[in-house]
C-alpha cells in the first residue's frame, strides 16, 4: 500500500510538472507572437500615417480633394486690452481694419470676434476680448511679408506686446 502511493504520488508530481512545462511553453510562445503582432501592427500604423498627405504638416497639403483647390491660410489673433483695461474700441479696431488690413487683402477675409487668454509672466490667467482675422491666399502668392506689416501696425498702433499668427496650408472651394 505504501508502495501505491508513493507511486501515485510521483505520478501527480509529474503530470504536474509536464502540465506547467507545457503551459509555461504555451506561454512563452504567445507572448513572442504577441510581440511580433505588435511589431507588424506599428509598422502598418508607421506606414499607413507616414505616408498619408493629410499626416505630414511640415510639408503641407500635398493632394487636394476633388472640387478643391490648395491655399495658403493666415489667422490673425488680435487682443484689445493692454493690461486690463480696453485699449481697442470698436470704432478704433473698425479703423484699423479699413486703414491697415483691407488694403492688404482687398480681395477678401472674415473677422471673427473672439474671447483670448493668456498667462502673464507673474502667472495670471489674463482675459480679453479679441479679433481673429482669416486670410486665405494662393500657394504662389506669399502673404507672410503683408501679415507682418499687419502685425508690426497693430503692435504700434495699440502698444500690444504681440500678435498671434498661424500659417496653415489648407484646401477649400467657393
Amino acid at each position: 500500500m505504501n508502495r501505491i502511493d508513493k507511486c501515485s504520488i510521483f505520478r501527480t508530481v509529474t503530470s504536474f510538472d509536464k502540465a506547467e512545462t507545457r503551459y509555461f511553453v504555451i506561454e512563452e510562445k504567445m507572448v513572442r507572437r504577441l510581440d511580433q503582432c505588435r511589431l507588424l501592427a506599428g509598422i502598418i500604423l508607421i506606414v499607413t500615417v507616414g505616408t498619408s498627405p493629410h499626416a505630414r504638416a511640415d510639408v503641407g497639403v500635398e493632394v487636394c480633394p476633388e472640387g478643391t483647390e490648395q491655399f495658403t491660410e493666415y489667422r490673425l489673433y488680435f487682443g484689445r486690452n493692454l493690461g486690463n483695461v480696453e485699449v481697442v474700441s470698436d470704432a478704433a479696431w473698425s479703423a484699423f481694419l479699413s486703414d491697415e488690413i483691407t488694403p492688404r487683402f482687398g480681395d477678401g477675409l472674415t473677422v471673427v470676434d473672439a474671447a483670448g487668454q493668456w498667462r502673464d509672466e507673474a502667472g495670471v490667467i489674463v482675459r480679453e476680448k479679441s479679433k481673429l482675422v482669416v486670410v486665405l491666399t494662393g500657394t504662389e502668392d506669399s502673404g507672410l511679408q503683408r501679415t507682418d506689416e499687419i502685425v508690426r501696425a497693430y503692435k504700434e498702433a495699440f502698444a500690444q506686446e504681440a500678435v498671434l499668427r498661424t500659417i496653415s496650408s489648407v484646401c477649400a472651394s467657393f
